[in-house]
């Protein structure tokens, strides 16, 4: 008897045998873009992000044993921070452009107040700058969310007064009082550094905007005199300025005002092409003050030598060109003045933290943005990122007569 040949089953569907886990989807959604220059932006920040986490992890571990008892412990609250700013700036990449225009004024309100409270018990002084707030378990830089909310606030200002431009008062109110008074906010508290950097993302919103030079040029006066004023204030940033006008050459400069620039410029020349070797810095055991924060650049180059610069240069090159990409392929006049601030913003940071560390300008106290250690720097940052990256994520629709010209093309051909 012949026996009836069993029938395979039918294999079910991939969908119906591996269904995606609801996790997984959530995952692409928050990655899902239509535009190269959305990844090519969050891929160099992730980059950026990592390599500084271990560049922090390396430069500041002796100071972090010193002062924590343990080696691990600046590191930790680094990547701590990182780990917060990581969801924040993917949920800001999914904020549409109204979002932003309706909270950036509530930002600043809010900005300006918390940079009140450093005058308070809260406030607390830094290297001879009050400007952080401690609250018991973490500290935080107001002037940081100052910064974010002009990127924000400023660019919708000068966006709804473009039409009228040609009126240096239309360009000045609201945008010149408030300007100054988060600036003198930040200057009160003696921070010179933060103070700098809020101009410039002034500076970058206006001319990016397209305020017209007769009126950009009379601003940048008034603020050459108002900072070179400021500068002579106080006794050690006269001090400062001095040393730095002196080339550091003096030898009774070297103990007090030109130590922290001498040796990083010795960690630099120790580092030579290659470097000493990730984790071998010698000034980082306590040679040069600020190591894993505003002179971390000068152990980059101890110990990845210059071939570690030039990557960390090539890495701000990069996230320069995805802002320029990205401000070419928006429509919107807001996306594209916000886009321009925190690229001047950041790759100006990055310009100062850099210069000062090779002793082209007096030393200033500014971190390099995503490597150097702070919790506020560097959720701050992100989240000005994630903006951008809100706008790169569609690609918006071709101008008409642009579709009209390539069809018109078709047809020829």
């Amino acid at each position: 008897m012949e026996k009836t040949p069993r029938r395979r089953p039918t294999p079910p569907t991939e969908a119906a045998e591996k269904p995606v886990p609801t996790a997984v989807v959530a995952v692409r959604k928050l990655f899902s873009a239509e535009t190269p220059e959305f990844f090519l932006l969050l891929g160099t920040t992730l980059f950026l992000l990592v390599f500084g986490l271990v560049m922090v992890l390396s430069s500041s571990s002796i100071e972090s044993r010193i002062g924590d008892g343990n080696f691990f412990a600046r590191a930790t609250r680094q990547g701590l921070f990182a780990a917060l700013g990581l969801p924040l700036m993917l949920l800001a990449a999914r904020m549409p452009i109204a979002f932003w225009k309706r909270w950036a004024g509530v930002a600043l309100v809010i900005g300006g107040v918390l940079q009140l409270l450093v005058f308070t018990n809260l406030g607390i002084e830094i290297g001879g700058n009050r400007g952080w707030l401690d609250f018991g378990f973490f500290t935080a830089q107001p002037s940081e969310l100052i910064k974010l909310a002009l990127a924000i606030w400023l660019p919708w200002i000068l966006v709804k007064k473009m039409p009228h431009f040609d009126d240096w008062r239309q360009v000045l109110v609201p945008a010149g009082p408030v300007v100054a008074v988060a600036v003198g906010l930040v200057l009160l508290g003696k921070d010179l550094g933060s103070a700098t950097i809020i101009l410039m993302v002034v500076l970058g919103s206006a001319f990016f905007a397209g305020v017209r030079m007769r009126h950009l040029a009379v601003v940048v006066a008034v603020i050459g005199v108002l900072v070179a004023f400021v500068a002579t204030l106080t006794l050690s940033r006269q001090d400062r300025i001095q040393a730095w006008l002196s080339g550091c050459v003096d030898p009774a400069l070297l103990n007090d005002e030109c130590w922290q620039t001498v040796h990083g410029w010795e960690a630099l020349a120790h580092g030579g092409i290659f470097g000493v070797g990730l984790g071998n810095s010698a000034g980082k055991w306590s040679w040069i003050p600020a190591a894993d924060n505003d002179f971390i650049f000068a152990i980059i180059g101890e110990e990845l030598g210059l071939v570690g610069c030039l990557l960390v240069l090539a890495l701000f090159v990069l996230l320069a060109i995805s802002f320029v990409r990205i401000v070419r392929m928006s429509r919107d006049p807001f996306a594209r003045v916000v886009t321009s601030a925190v690229m001047t913003w950041i790759i100006g940071q990055a310009f100062v933290n850099i210069a000062v560390v090779l002793g082209v300008l007096p030393v200033l106290g500014v971190p390099l943005p995503l490597v150097s250690s702070g919790g506020s720097a560097l959720l701050t940052t992100m989240v000005a990122i994630g903006i951008v990256l809100s706008f790169a994520r569609r690609r918006p629709a071709p101008f008409p007569d642009a579709v009209d010209v390539r069809r018109a093309g078709r047809i020829v051909r």
